[in-house]
């Protein structure tokens, strides 16, 4: 059984979905995936996680890095994308990096070579967006590629970390 809770932030409604323990979902409601893994029948229903969720979002738009991490669950995610989930938590806020560089730090993790096309992919189906920070990541040349929230959301999200971007033009 899933349950879900609905938050508003200033980039928009935000869906959030638990096992009743920890989340297993945070989309951007409309985005791309919207709602991948969650099973057909889901109560909305307010619970600890989802407390805790709404807290560290509180303080992410407040334009502050939260302190903590509520619990998180990948279950049903291959090996590959927990991996790459793992990569993107590590992340600093404020910071970015490229499909390329996760796909060099997976193959010193694993000694397997990655594509950073495959990672691209894995980053793109996140099912727990901002707490797992997808958006932090950017093309080789730093363009902001590849957000299912929308590129002027991702946009929004790093300025939001003051995070130096690429000019518009």
């Amino acid at each position: 059984m899933h349950f879900i809770c609905k938050y508003v932030s200033p980039l928009g409604g935000i869906t959030l979905a638990s096992d009743g323990e920890a989340l297993t979902g945070l989309w951007f409601d409309g985005q791309k995936y919207f709602a991948a893994g969650l099973s057909c029948g889901y109560e909305e229903r307010d619970l600890p996680v989802f407390t805790a969720a709404r807290k560290w979002l509180d303080i992410y738009f407040s334009g502050k890095a939260p302190d903590f991490t509520p619990p998180l669950s990948f279950d049903g995610l291959t090996g590959f994308r927990r991996r790459i989930c793992g990569l993107l938590l590590a992340i600093p806020f404020g910071h970015t990096v490229t499909y390329g560089e996760l796909a060099k730090r997976l193959e010193e993790e694993t000694g397997v070579s990655t594509s950073a096309r495959a990672v691209g992919g894995a980053v793109g189906h996140n099912r727990i967006s901002l707490i797992v920070p997808c958006h932090r990541v950017t093309g080789a040349d730093g363009s902001l590629t590849g957000y299912a929230g929308g590129i002027e959301r991702k946009r929004a999200l790093l300025e939001l970390e003051y995070t130096v971007l690429p000019d518009k033009s």
